[in-house]
């Protein structure tokens, strides 16, 4: 079957019509490429082809490029793929511009020429990277009214950037620093603000849209079909980087960028320099040094790991790599939930947002309300922001039932409770719950700490019990940890994968052990640099590490946000359970010392920050220095940085070693989706796989001798080391063949 259609009327409109076979999106394939490239060269050759309009079979243009594609291009391309890497970039850019051109001779650009074939990009839906790439080549842009449309170049967010011509068209577009935004940052907008943008240039009602796009060819004079950029006179908007105007933005771009990514995402890099290159050159010269910084960022190992984790590992978990094979489909239908706290009343929103019905439980009708006050309040926020309407809110709230009564549970198939962290609380509201269910009804704990194994020991189906663990606040963080008891069936982790499915999260499924995956890598992460704090670490020394690491906060604004009490209260339980074989003392007394001093974090407006009235962080707390006095010297940024790192990093390859983890995709995957670690780095596992085993254990081991035990390498990464393997060369080849 073909992927491009062309068909041409009796006005000499061609009409080149993309639709993928077996894909509810298109994405650009290799094999997409050539028909498109033939499509172009036939639209062009043909006399009677007086315009052509390039859409969309399918509710939205395209989702962008198939990466697969790439890393296939890489990984049979041998020692050096980077000649056809280039090559392949380079066919992109020579497509595109036959149909920016449309046939007329580059030599008379800038000179006679006039504009060749007219060409409309129409979209009748989202088009995202090439979609829009493909968009911006054409000589005019029109979007379907379609609010569920999202407009822009997203790839930085993959560790990429526009590497098919669209880095180089919206800066001449826009100037560089109107472009900033969906270069940089990767924003995407529905069709009237990107409208507004200057992105597109109409929006128009979908019944109307390849009508209107048709009338605006047999429109278009001659000028209108050539680009601004190959016109004569043509001046950059905002300026060169020369220009008065334009070199401040280009060394203010500079310094903002670095101050964002403090260095560690090689994608930012490159674009600037596309950018700051290809605006001091003609067009066609701009968009092969593009393809030049594009290929020399897909052969960086930051690049290849972060396509690898947050596109292609996280799509194949999202879509079922892990899930049992011989199950059929549990789609939740019916849905309860017990506690209507925070937690409880996010994982109720994002179940009637997915037209689920949700029966939300606690122990009194007041509760209940609250927390169905609190997802209208979320509804309201979306009416606000115009993400739905009045008519999808009062229909999501329709499939919402708040009560204390659980009579209210029959009928459901998943059951998940969100109470107090208590063993006796939860085994309480298990039976209770159960007492109503279906033989065939899963339960579902949404504990971050308690074994599952235990709760389950409360229940009368212990095969039908299992962990749905979610991150708060549930509607925005995109992880949820799936945790097996030691007599979890394969139908309650069929139901809970299913279920993340409908509800457009990410899954990961580990065993169940002491504080799971996620929390096992976070604690130590937040206790390494607690303990700093003790040793007299300049506290600002820590929070500056970890953002040159790139993680998004610092351990100890982490540590607020995450509230003290709890991690009072985690610590006090640890203890309790690990007796002499606990050895977070030393991180403790720095905790309780804020505990008692009422410095509780972010919520109480104190911890190991100072917040103002409005809860804005102003300065870190100066009685952190008056009880733990500034070490002198104070440590080396590399050595507290490999403290940082390591600490969590650790317990990542701990995890794999005691088979908590299964699979090294969702130690990457959920390291990154669940407390944002090292984003560039692809996760632990492909840190660690950049870093080389050698220099880890190497690294590891200097900060044992100095620091203790805890920095030990387990056995795993010593024997990875000593073979000279990787993990991802030892473990990746079974999971995909999996």
């Amino acid at each position: 079957m073909s992927i491009f259609t062309t068909t041409t009327d009796a006005d000499g409109i061609a009409t080149i019509s993309w639709d993928l076979p077996g894909r509810s999106m298109n994405v650009m394939t290799a094999e997409g490429v050539e028909e498109l490239e033939a499509a172009i060269d036939a639209c062009i050759a043909d006399d009677a082809v007086k315009g052509i309009i390039l859409t969309s079979a399918k509710p939205d243009f395209a989702g962008g490029a198939d990466l697969n594609m790439l890393a296939r291009i890489r990984d049979m391309a041998g020692a050096d793929p980077a000649p056809q890497l280039f090559e392949f970039t380079m066919r992109m850019h020579r497509m595109m511009r036959k149909l920016e051109l449309g046939g007329i001779d580059p030599k008379t650009l800038g000179k006679t020429a006039r504009g060749g074939k007219p060409a409309v990009w129409a979209s009748p839906g989202t088009a995202a990277g090439i979609g829009f790439e493909l968009g911006l080549c054409c000589h005019h842009r029109i979007v379907a009214d379609n609010p569920k449309a999202k407009i822009g170049l997203p790839e930085i967010l993959v560790g990429l950037f526009p590497g098919g011509g669209g880095t180089t068209r919206l800066v001449r577009m826009l100037g560089a620093m109107a472009a900033a935004p969906f270069l940089l940052e990767g924003k995407l907008l529905g069709p009237d603000k990107a409208k507004a943008a200057g992105l597109i240039d109409e929006v128009v009602p979908a019944d109307q849209l390849l009508a209107r796009a048709k009338a605006w060819l047999l429109e278009a004079r001659p000028e209108d079909s050539l680009q601004p950029w190959d016109r004569k006179g043509y001046k950059m908007p905002g300026g060169t980087p020369y220009h008065p105007a334009g070199f401040q933005t280009f060394v203010g771009a500079a310094v903002m960028v670095h101050a964002r990514t403090h260095g560690v995402y090689p994608a930012a890099k490159a674009l600037l320099s596309a950018v700051y290159e290809g605006a001091l050159v003609p067009f066609d010269t701009a968009l092969k040094i593009e393809a030049r910084w594009f290929t020399h960022l897909l052969m960086n190992p930051s690049s290849a790991a972060m396509i690898r984790s947050l596109f292609l590992n996280k799509e194949a978990l999202e879509k079922g790599a892990v899930r049992p094979a011989d199950v059929p489909d549990q789609s939740v239908k019916k849905l309860g939930v017990l506690g209507a706290g925070m937690m409880g009343a996010g994982i109720a929103y994002v179940a009637a947002m997915a037209g689920i019905e949700v029966v939300l439980m606690d122990r009194d009708q007041e509760s209940a309300d609250r927390g169905l006050a609190t997802i209208t309040g979320l509804l309201d926020d979306s009416v606000k922001k115009k993400r739905i309407d009045e008519e999808k809110k009062a229909a999501i709230l329709g499939r919402l039932t708040a009560t204390p009564d659980y009579a209210a549970l029959k009928g459901a198939d998943l059951v998940i409770e969100a109470v107090f962290e208590d063993v006796g609380v939860k085994a309480d509201v298990t039976k209770k719950a159960e007492a109503q269910l279906g033989p065939d009804a899963i339960f579902a704990t949404n504990t971050s700490t308690l074994p599952i194994t235990q709760l389950a020991e409360a229940s009368v189906r212990p095969e039908n019990f299992i962990g749905i663990h979610f991150f708060s606040p549930v509607h925005r963080m995109m992880l949820v940890e799936i945790i097996k008891g030691k007599k979890t069936g394969p139908v309650a982790v069929a139901k809970a994968l299913d279920f993340v499915r409908q509800i457009r999260k990410t899954p990961i499924v580990v065993n169940d052990a002491r504080f799971f995956y996620a929390n096992r890598c976070i604690i130590p992460y937040i206790n390494e640099a607690v303990r700093m704090v003790r040793e007299g670490v300049e506290p600002a020394l820590i929070e500056n590490a970890a953002k040159l690491l790139g993680f998004p906060l610092g351990p100890l604004q982490l540590n607020d946000e995450t509230s003290i009490d709890l991690g009072v209260k985690i610590a006090k339980a640890t203890k309790a359970a690990l007796g002499e074989a606990y050895d977070n003392d030393e991180a403790d007394e720095v905790l309780f010392t804020l505990f008692e001093a009422g410095r509780l974090g972010r919520k109480a407006k104190a911890g190991f920050y100072d917040y103002d009235e409005k809860g804005k962080r102003t300065r870190l707390w100066p009685g952190l220095r008056e009880h733990w006095p500034n070490a002198e010297p104070q440590p080396d940024v590399e050595e507290v940085k490999n403290r940082l790192a390591m600490a969590q990093t650790l317990e990542a390859v701990r995890a794999l070693e005691q088979g908590v983890l299964e699979d090294i995709r969702e130690g990457d995957v959920g390291a990154i989706l669940g407390w944002g670690y090292m984003p560039w780095s692809g996760g632990p596992f492909s840190w660690l796989d950049m870093l080389g085993a050698k220099k880890a254990v190497a690294i590891c081991e200097e900060l044992a001798a100095k620091h203790g035990s805890r920095f030990e390498p387990p056995a795993l990464l010593r024997d990875l080391a000593a073979k000279g393997e990787s993990f991802y060369g030892r473990f990746g080849a079974e999971q995909k063949a999996a």
